[in-house]
């Protein structure tokens, strides 16, 4: 009997999951996956792992019982126990979004950590009550099941005030109203690969990370902690995205509002589905759609994209006084050569000389490694940070 920690990832319609085996070293993967459309068709996608041992997945009638949530897990946890009957999953991890200032760690999850998290869901409505939803599901099936919470905010809890303070009147920042930052916990795996990747395997000092995926941030970290980054009190702020607009003059919000009639709703729609990449561009908001497109817009979208990355960094390395390493992850960071060659070529103020070859191959280093300023590419595994996590929690 082996024993393994679930790590859960609660959209708003889909559940991403993956299975760790718990061992006396890292977690080791054993399956990873996430069921989709759960508010209407739901499909299931898998990666398996050789030996996983999980060789007969539900099938689409089985699927039908995933419309929620709670469904989801009913139909993960029995699968998980009918197939495989040498695996006993002994604690979960959820990834949630937002720990407000009360966590800047991990939690064991009880009623009052489940408390204090409803009462902070106002701050990301739009991902928090679905993170909760999965816990609850879990308690109600397996109320015996240790669980652990882990926070994208928490890496950023070592920034300064003055890197999280809004300019705004005392009392707002008093409720609650501050620079949070997020994709906290690809950070984190972030600086333990890079760590052991170096030469020498000292990290770099002055360190920035570009996160870019559908959601995309930037991260200054100086001596492994966090100090600045580009999202600030919400997921829309900083780097343009897939389909949310980052960075925005408040003025265009009062625009919006004042002279398109715009209520809260149409403005949210907005500013996190119809913005970024595909507004920009009128035709896709996912990179490989947009580089593979001879069309103008494509190539604008790109462009100021890329151009935001630069301005942005040029921001952190000012915060950080000057750049050891630059590190690309995330899904556009990790495969995307063409982003990552215009990127390094407006950074070389900073001192990097990308290896046009090492970025043809994904690197993992895109310089020569004996140069002062080093660029990289290092997939992230936020899973098994959670299982880690998990696992020193229980």
């Amino acid at each position: 009997m082996r024993d393994a920690v679930m790590v859960l990832n609660a959209g708003s319609s889909s559940l991403k999951f993956a299975l760790f085996v718990a061992s006396k070293g890292d977690p080791v993967p054993l399956l990873r996956g996430q069921i989709e459309r759960l508010d209407g068709a739901p499909a299931l996608r898998l990666h398996n792992l050789p030996g996983a041992g999980f060789s007969h997945p539900p099938g689409e009638s089985e699927l039908r019982r995933a419309r929620d949530h709670a469904g989801a897990l009913e139909l993960l946890l029995d699968w998980f126990e009918r197939d495989n009957a040498d695996t006993r999953i002994v604690a979960a991890g959820h990834r949630v979004v937002h720990g407000g200032t009360h966590f800047s760690g991990p939690q064991r999850v009880t009623a009052a950590v489940m408390e204090k998290l409803a009462g902070i869901a106002p701050l990301a409505p739009l991902h928090m009550p679905h993170n909760l939803a999965a816990i609850e599901a879990l308690s109600k099936r397996r109320p015996d099941m240790p669980q652990v919470a882990c926070f994208d905010t928490a890496f950023h809890a070592t920034q300064p005030p003055c890197a999280t303070r809004l300019a705004l009147p005392r009392a707002y920042g008093e409720a609650g109203l501050r620079r949070y930052g997020f994709h906290g916990l690809s950070y984190e795996y972030v600086v333990g690969a890079l760590a052991q990747a170096v030469p020498g395997k000292v990290l770099p000092r002055r360190l920035i990370v570009a996160h870019l995926g559908n959601g995309a941030s930037m991260c200054a970290i100086l001596d492994g902690r966090s100090i600045a980054t580009t999202m600030g009190f919400s997921t829309l702020d900083g780097l343009i995205m897939g389909t949310r607009c980052g960075a925005l003059d408040p003025g265009v919000l009062l625009y919006l509002l004042d002279s398109e009639g715009l209520d809260a709703a149409a403005l949210s729609t907005l500013l996190y589905d119809r913005s970024g990449l595909l507004g920009v561009s009128g035709i896709s908001g996912d990179m490989r759609t947009l580089l593979a497109s001879t069309r103008p817009e494509a190539a604008e979208a790109v462009e100021l994209y890329c151009t935001r990355i630069g301005r942005e960094m040029g921001s952190l390395a000012a915060a950080l006084g000057g750049l050891d390493a630059l590190v690309f992850t995330g899904g556009v960071g990790e495969n995307a050569a063409p982003v990552r060659a215009t990127v390094c070529a407006g950074a070389r103020w900073l001192g990097i000389e990308l290896d046009q070859a090492a970025n043809a191959r994904h690197g993992p280093c895109l310089t020569d490694p004996a140069k002062p300023v080093t660029a990289w590419v290092i997939p992230t595994d936020e899973e098994l940070v959670i299982a880690r996590h998990t696992l020193e929690k229980t």
